[in-house]
């Protein structure tokens, strides 16, 4: 059975009805979202992945993280005060600002986004960076989005992504850079058809029969685990929920679903798992028979033990982010048509810059790594 399947008895019915002011206010969302991310890419990009990185990658990290968690901040803002989601959080109160694993389950397209509600409170909201299919990499503007904030994007095939993982995790081991590095197991988000091929393949091969969630995938777990442990402070397992049904993006975009978000968090020390791939490989079987059973328990009784108390979000400061965005935005605008040629040089050059960034899926690095490759170069040839 969906552990989404809604509360009341018409599956189709949403939480809100998809009225006229609600669809003009989606459309309007949507505009300010795209343009707001637009203009934020165009402009900041070039100074905060180009200009800093050749100085510092540290300095460059920091600065993309302060400027886009103000844009990732409007999605807290949209969830939580426009379309009146209730977020529910349970099971262990975190701490703020640890560099972590997250693991989750996938229960529809939208997942992701209901972490970021987590990590705001946590003062993670500029660092928490994903690893996705790399065809999302493609989605216009944020695409170059994912890529700026150094998003992991993968084939789900393992012969293809190892050598993916450890390129991409090898850059991430700096503990003075902050870091959420969430992470689906199942590789892809649940469906009823999904959820058969799943219980069919763990009969066959002796593995547990889930219900609720798919088979997790083992080996990227473990990849992450093996090339972060030494800088990683915990593993967060998070279990995500919800009720009347499980949302799309354009629900959340409307505001007709969903009417609550359970968030289930489990904070496990990094010494807490195994360092063998098999034994590591069997905590995370585990972990996800445990889900499977919290979801069981879910649909039952509507919420998941432990409810702890986060604190809300604060509407001046969102509506304070809001209005900085919104203002930015509409200056760049300004720069952009009505001002001197050279801003929309400026505009072509960083387009032109993210656009072939994110195609061939490169990061500049700083002066020092290219001064000491061309001496090194050198010696070697001399020698």
């Amino acid at each position: 059975m969906d552990v989404c399947s809604p509360l009341k008895s018409d599956t189709k019915l949403k939480h809100q009805p998809l009225t006229s002011l609600r669809l003009l206010r989606g459309l309007l969302c949507l505009m300010v979202f795209l343009s707001t991310a637009f203009m934020f890419l165009i402009y900041f990009a070039p100074v905060a992945v180009v200009a800093l990185r050749l100085f510092s990658t540290h300095c460059s990290r920091k600065t993309v993280s302060f400027i886009f968690s103000l844009w990732l901040a409007l999605w807290p803002f949209l969830f939580e005060k426009i379309n009146k989601t209730k977020v529910v959080f349970s099971g262990d109160s975190v701490p703020s600002k640890e560099r972590v694993l997250l693991i989750a389950n996938h229960r529809t397209e939208v997942d992701w986004m209901y972490l970021w509600n987590l990590a705001l409170r946590k003062g993670r909201l500029g660092c928490i960076k994903y690893i996705l299919k790399s065809s999302l990499m493609k989605l216009p503007i944020f695409g170059w989005g994912f890529h700026i904030l150094e998003f992991i994007a993968v084939e789900r095939k393992w012969e293809i992504d190892e050598k993916i993982l450890h390129h991409k995790l090898s850059a991430l081991k700096d503990r003075q850079d902050p870091l959420w590095l969430a992470l689906f197991p199942e590789g892809t988000d649940y469906t009823e058809q999904k959820s058969q091929n799943s219980q069919k393949y763990a009969s066959e091969v002796g593995l547990p029969v889930l219900k609720n969630v798919l088979l997790p995938k083992t080996k990227g777990f473990h990849a992450c685990l093996e090339a972060l442990r030494g800088s990683l402070d915990a593993v967060y397992d998070v279990t995500i929920a919800y009720k009347n049904q499980c949302p799309t993006f354009l629900d959340n975009v409307f505001g007709v679903d969903p009417s609550e978000v359970h968030l289930h968090v489990l904070r496990i020390p990094v010494d807490g798992i195994p360092a063998c791939e098999t034994e590591a490989a069997s905590w995370l079987m585990n972990a996800f028979q445990k889900k499977d059973q919290l979801l069981s328990d879910f649909k039952v009784q509507g919420h998941f033990p432990n409810q702890i108390n986060e604190k809300q979000l604060s509407t001046s400061k969102c509506i304070v982010t809001y209005t900085l965005v919104v203002a930015f935005t509409a200056l760049f605008t300004y720069f952009t048509f009505f001002s001197h040629i050279l801003f929309k040089l400026y505009v072509g050059l960083s387009c032109a810059y993210l656009a072939i960034s994110t195609r061939y899926d490169f990061q500049l690095m700083p002066f020092t790594f290219y001064v000491n490759a061309l001496f090194n170069s050198k010696k070697q040839k001399s020698g």
